[in-house]
């Protein structure tokens, strides 16, 4: 079996405060293999930015990691100094950042930025660099490359912007790319461009993608497999047709089913009561028991680990439930 591009393993992260230590991270294992692309889901406060910033080594004071491994091609990186982690990012892990105009200097044009960062991790002259820079805007369809690589950041479009954020991560040929709500400032024609352009870039370059996002829809369309994330932990995690057709979880039942269907005529749709938890009053138990519809004792009492219910039988289906794993519980419906 060959090794995952990035594996993590019980990946825990605390931030120190006044009124003590929160777990925004608690506990979570994934892994991501070549050319595969893991949607990560859930409602603000799931955990899902951070456990990007956490891999790609952006958890700053008070913030730390603390506890848990990740590792990188087999290489433990949470364990590196800052400047070891400077050598990684950019050139093994890419990012892409929610706001293209964040992410891009206005002061700087865009071939300046592209080649700066080209040249920081790969031995090239500054006429290679530029030539690299042009190649990596065609690529991910911006058109007159040749010429668009002198204007500024404020002189393209939304989406123009977000295609030359992509080329930004990938101008050294990362093994993985962290895509944080890459479509979530776009429109939906964009949306859809952006989608098939990350897919056809991690299909032709076998780049590992992490893409992190709210929208089941980009999920569906762009994801080989899902991780459903809850107050800080994975709720479920499986191939994505069966995560979207056929959730297990409670949180990710109601995930789906408030989602409108062309399919069927509904009256209403799902609606998840309550709010995602404070991280300082996180509920014992499983944390989303004071929202869900089929809780019983159990559920306030332990918390559920992860484990492969026996339907479906895919190993890599895993749910983090008291339903599967209790004869006190009914199967559900």
């Amino acid at each position: 079996m060959t090794e995952p591009v990035l594996s993590v393993r019980d990946l825990r992260v605390e931030f120190a405060t006044r009124r003590g230590i929160l777990k925004a991270i608690d506990g979570i294992s994934f892994d991501i293999a070549e050319g595969e692309v893991l949607g990560v889901v859930g409602e603000s406060g799931a955990g899902k930015s951070v456990t990007g910033s956490a891999v790609i080594g952006l958890i700053e004071p008070p913030g730390r990691i603390a506890g848990g491994e990740i590792r990188l091609a087999g290489e433990r990186i949470d364990n590196l100094s800052p400047q070891a982690m400077r050598h990684i990012r950019g050139k093994r892990i890419g990012m892409i950042f929610q706001d293209p105009l964040t992410s891009l200097n206005p002061l700087y044009r865009v071939g300046d930025q592209l080649t700066e960062t080209i040249r920081t991790h790969l031995d090239l002259s500054p006429r290679q660099a530029r030539e690299r820079a042009i190649e990596l805007l065609a690529e991910v369809g911006i058109p007159a490359p040749e010429k668009r690589i002198d204007g500024y950041p404020h002189e393209f479009s939304g989406g123009m912007r977000q295609r030359v954020v992509i080329a930004l991560a990938l101008c050294a040929e990362p093994d993985l790319v962290i895509a944080d709500e890459p479509t979530t400032a776009l429109d939906v024609s964009v949306q859809a461009q952006i989608i098939a352009l990350i897919k056809r870039l991690c299909a032709e370059r076998g780049t590992a993608v992490m893409l992190v996002t709210h929208d089941m829809g980009v999920i569906a369309e762009t994801a080989d497999r899902v991780a459903v994330m809850y107050a800080g932990r994975i709720a479920e995690i499986g191939p994505v047709a069966d995560v979207v057709k056929h959730p297990l979880h409670p949180y990710a039942r109601g995930l789906m089913g408030a989602i409108p269907s062309l399919e069927t005529d509904a009256d209403r749709l799902v609606q998840i009561p309550g709010a995602m938890p404070r991280l300082s009053a996180i509920p014992p138990g499983c944390a989303f028991n004071p929202r869900c519809d089929r809780t019983f004792a159990r559920c306030r009492l332990d918390r559920p680990e992860p484990i492969v219910p026996a339907a479906p039988a895919d190993a890599g289906h895993r749910v983090a439930c008291h339903l599967y794993d209790s004869a006190e519980a009914e199967a559900l419906p």
